[in-house]
C-alpha cells in the first residue's frame, strides 16, 4: 500500500507496490549476484552515468544476496530518487 513518499500512479505498467515477485521473494542466487556486479563493474567508468548505472545494478544484485532485504519496488523508487536528483541539479544546488 502506497505511502505519503510513494507515487504508485508514477511505478511503470505492471509494477505495482503490493505485488509479491512470486510469492516468497527472490531466491539466493550467488552466481547471477556476481555476473550482475561483473557487469556492473564493466560498465563503470568516468561518466556520473556510467557510475549510476553500475549502482543500479548493483541494488538489482542485492535481489539475490540471502544477506540483503530489498524488493524490485524499493530499488526503482530508490533510483526514481536518485534520477530526480541528477535532474534538479543534484545535491549541492
Amino acid at each position: 500500500m502506497p505511502d505519503d513518499t510513494t507515487d504508485e500512479a508514477a511505478l511503470p505498467p505492471g509494477v505495482g507496490l503490493d505485488v509479491a515477485v512470486d510469492g516468497e521473494g527472490f531466491p539466493a542466487d550467488e552466481r547471477r549476484r556476481l555476473f550482475l556486479r561483473q557487469i556492473a563493474d564493466e560498465l563503470r567508468g568516468d561518466s556520473s552515468e556510467s557510475r549510476q548505472l553500475a549502482a543500479i545494478l548493483y541494488r538489482v544484485s542485492d535481489l539475490y544476496d540471502p544477506d540483503e532485504d530489498t524488493s524490485p519496488e524499493e530499488i526503482y523508487l530508490n533510483t526514481r530518487n536518485i534520477m530526480q536528483v541528477k535532474a534538479n541539479g543534484g545535491l549541492d544546488r
